[in-house]
C-alpha cells in the first residue's frame, strides 16, 4: 500500500447509488466539477462500484491520481444484496468482509480505501454478534493500513454508543439519511459531534422536499442569490453534517461545491430547522 493518503475529508462527497450504467460518466463529471470525495459500495443492487473504478482509470490518465481522491465503500450483508453477491454467503462474516473488501480494491483499482463502512447493522435496536464480528474484521483492515478509517451507516444512537464504548477501534464516520421531521437525526448527530465522529448525511434534498421547496427557503435563496439546493446543503454544513449529493446534473455539481462561499445567519439556520 502507498504511504501517501489524502490528508482530509472533502467538504462534500459525491454519492453513486442508483446510477447504474451512467455511473462512470457521472463520476467523471463530478470530479471535473471539483468533487474529490466518492461514496460507493460493493452492492450491485444499488451501486456499480466497478463502473466507479472504470471512471477512476480514465481520470488517472487525465492526471487525477488516486491520492487526490477520498474513496469510501461499504460491506453489505446478504439481506441488502441481490443475487450478485461479492462473497460466498455460506462463509463466516469475517471471510465475507475480507472477500467484499478485496473486491472493492479490485473494482476501484486501488490498494487502500480512505473509509470503509458497515452498510447497516443487522438489528435496528442494537449491535448483534454478527455486527461485532464484521466490526472486528474491519478493525483488522484498519490496523493493516488498508483502510484509513472505519464507520457505520443507517444506524441509530444505540449502535453508535455501543461502538464508542466497546470497540477496540472507535468509529470515525457515521452516515445516515436525514429527515427534517426527526430533527435532522439530532440525537445521533449531536452524539457524533461530542465524540469527534464525522457525521455524513444523505437524502438531504429528496427526503425533505417539504422544506426544500418551502417558500421561506425559496425566499432565502433569492436573498443570498443562490439556489434552494445550495441553501439546504449550507444549512446541513452549519449544523454539523458533511453532505452527500447524488445529483446527475453537471451544473448542479458545480453549484453544490460553491456552498463554501457563503454562510447562513443564525436566524436563517434556526428558521430552516424549525420548518421540519
Amino acid at each position: 500500500m502507498t504511504n501517501k493518503t489524502i490528508t482530509q475529508i472533502p467538504p462534500m462527497i459525491y454519492g453513486t447509488a442508483w446510477k447504474e450504467e451512467a455511473t462512470a460518466e457521472l463520476v467523471k463529471h463530478a470530479v471535473a466539477a471539483g468533487f474529490r470525495g466518492i461514496d460507493t459500495a460493493n452492492q450491485k443492487k444499488h451501486y456499480r462500484e466497478d463502473y466507479v473504478g472504470n471512471a477512476l482509470l480514465e481520470l488517472k490518465a487525465q492526471g487525477i491520481s488516486r491520492e487526490d481522491l477520498f474513496l469510501q465503500s461499504k460491506y453489505t450483508y446478504q439481506e441488502g444484496q441481490d443475487h450478485r453477491l461479492p462473497y460466498d454467503p455460506s462463509a463466516d462474516f469475517t471471510t465475507q468482509v475480507k472477500s467484499s473488501f478485496a473486491g472493492s480494491l479490485k473494482n476501484l483499482y486501488t490498494d487502500y480505501l480512505d473509509s470503509y463502512l458497515i452498510h447497516g447493522p443487522r438489528s435496528a435496536q442494537q449491535m448483534t454478534a454478527g455486527d461485532w464480528e464484521v466490526w472486528a474484521a474491519m478493525e483488522n483492515l484498519c490496523e493493516s493500513g488498508q483502510v484509513r478509517m472505519i464507520g457505520v451507516s443507517n444506524v441509530g444512537l444505540q449502535h453508535v454508543k455501543e461502538l464508542c464504548e466497546k470497540a477496540r477501534i472507535k468509529p470515525k464516520i457515521v452516515q445516515n439519511r436525514c429527515y427534517a421531521v426527526r430533527g435532522w437525526d439530532q440525537a445521533v448527530r449531536e452524539y457524533c459531534l461530542a465524540h469527534q465522529i464525522i457525521y455524513q448525511g444523505f437524502s438531504l434534498l429528496t427526503a425533505n422536499q417539504e422544506v426544500w421547496f418551502h417558500p421561506q427557503v425559496m425566499a432565502m435563496a433569492k436573498r443570498y442569490r443562490v439556489t434552494a439546493e445550495q441553501i439546504m446543503f449550507r444549512f446541513a454544513v452549519q449544523i454539523g453534517i458533511l453532505p452527500l449529493t447524488g445529483t446527475t446534473d453537471p451544473e448542479h455539481m458545480k453549484e453544490d461545491l460553491q456552498i463554501t462561499q457563503f454562510e447562513l445567519s443564525e436566524g436563517d439556520v434556526r428558521q430552516i430547522y424549525e420548518l421540519g
